[in-house]
This record gives structure tokens, C-alpha cells and sequence, in this order.
């Protein structure tokens, strides 16, 4: 059994421990203190680096101006990326300028459409020779060798015997808006139905509704998947020859 004086003997052990901590204390507070020191002390480290506020990771890319990091590689792709080269598709700095107006035409290509119309609703497929031309000037009907007779090639396309289904399709065409083409070259031409110089997956829906009413929709989807208008075309010089009346690209 202990006694008082066993007790008196022994050190006081309570305050022995908190000494012990304190000074513990101190020295873990030193040696983390003289450790940040060094550290903002390396070289090529900026305070903000030091202090942690941008990690460890390295810089990826150069800043700008204003601190904020360029572009990668991944982000920073070509201006030309992503143009459309699909065939038959135009070239969205250059719209197409649909007319429908043809008293802003001239007057020879005025005449030859206002003919053709005339021959067209005949249905007297005869009508159309006198504007068909002969020779270096006769009209294209058939894409390859030109045909010594233009008429028989017409009734030859047309679905039915005398030609009238092929006047109907002409007449279609012709009503249609159309597009001025090659100014300033020997390539001016006035072309029906506009279509054929337009992207036709950029069609707004008064446009689809225009296109369907000269082919289906089916022969619209297979234009789309081609990538461009394939069906009959009409063009008329500026000096009013009928230059062709042709199906395909």
C-alpha cells in the first residue's frame, strides 16, 4: 500500500507531458516553416506557384495577353475544317438569286421562253423544230453525240408515243424560277429551274414544295443522297438561243 510519501517522491508526471508537447510543437512548427521558406525560394517557381494555386501540373500551352492559356492542338483546328464538298453543293459566300421576274431578263431570252411556252401547250411536239436550231447551234436534247433530229430524240424520252409527256415535263421545268449563270463569260446562260444550281439539302420547305411538283419525292431523296439536281434543265443564252433541254448532273 502506497503511501503520502511514496507519492511525494515521484516527479509530477502531468506537467513533465505538456512540456514535452509544447516543445514538440515548436519544433514541428519550425521545421514545416523553414520548409515552406525553401520553397518559395525555388527558382522558377512564381508566388502563385508556391503558394499551391496551381498545382503541380506543368504548363501545357503558352498564355496570352491577358493569362488566359492558348488554345491546344485539339482545339485550335484549321479555318477551313468542315467546308462542304459534297458534288452539286454551292458555296454558301455565294447564294444562289432565284428569279421569277422574267421582265428583268432580256428581251431575246424573253421571246425564245414565251416561244417554247406557246409550242409546249400546243401539244404539238412539231412546234418546238423551228427553235430547236440545226448544225453548231442546234439545241442539245441527249447528253453525249448530238442527234440529227431533235424532235425524234424528244418523242424518243418522252413516256407515251407522240411526245406529249415530254412537253409537259418542259412546260414544269420552264415554269419554274430559274438562275442567271456565267455573266461576263461565253457561258451566260439563263437556267430553269433554279434547282439545278442549288443545294438541295439547304432547301427551305416552300422550295421542296416547289421541287416536288416536278419530280417525286422519291426522285428528291436519291437527288439528295447524289448530291445535286438531276432531272431535265433548260438554259437560254443571254442572246436568246435555247442552248439545251437535257436530263442528269
Amino acid at each position: 500500500m502506497r503511501t503520502d510519501k511514496d507519492n511525494a517522491s515521484r516527479p509530477a508526471i502531468a506537467p513533465l507531458l505538456l512540456a514535452i508537447s509544447v516543445g514538440a510543437t515548436s519544433l514541428l512548427s519550425a521545421t514545416t516553416a523553414s520548409a515552406l521558406s525553401e520553397l518559395q525560394k525555388t527558382p522558377g517557381l512564381s508566388d502563385g506557384a508556391a503558394s499551391g494555386q496551381s498545382g503541380n501540373k506543368p504548363a501545357t500551352s503558352p498564355a496570352t495577353p491577358s493569362g488566359i492559356p492558348s488554345p491546344g492542338p485539339l482545339i485550335d483546328k484549321p479555318a477551313t475544317q468542315g467546308s462542304d464538298t459534297t458534288p452539286g453543293a454551292q458555296d454558301a459566300s455565294k447564294p444562289v438569286d432565284v428569279i421569277y421576274d422574267i421582265t428583268k431578263v432580256p428581251e431575246p431570252v424573253r421571246r425564245m421562253r414565251e416561244q417554247i411556252v406557246e409550242a409546249a401547250a400546243s401539244g404539238d411536239l412539231e412546234r418546238l423544230r423551228p427553235l430547236l436550231g440545226t448544225g453548231a447551234t442546234q439545241t442539245q436534247v441527249t447528253v453525249g453525240e448530238p442527234t440529227d433530229d431533235p424532235i425524234s430524240a424528244l418523242k424518243d424520252l418522252s413516256g407515251d408515243p407522240d411526245g406529249d409527256e415530254i412537253l409537259a415535263i418542259m412546260l414544269d421545268i420552264i415554269s419554274t424560277g430559274f438562275v442567271h449563270v456565267g455573266q461576263g463569260t461565253a457561258e451566260e446562260m439563263y437556267v430553269w429551274p433554279y434547282f439545278a444550281e442549288k443545294d438541295l439539302k439547304a432547301l427551305t420547305p416552300p422550295e421542296r414544295v416547289e421541287l416536288l411538283r416536278i419530280v417525286t419525292a422519291g426522285d428528291l431523296a436519291d437527288m439528295q443522297e447524289f448530291g445535286g439536281y438531276n432531272f431535265y434543265r433548260l438554259g437560254i443564252t443571254a442572246d436568246g438561243k435555247w442552248k439545251y433541254f437535257t436530263a442528269g448532273d
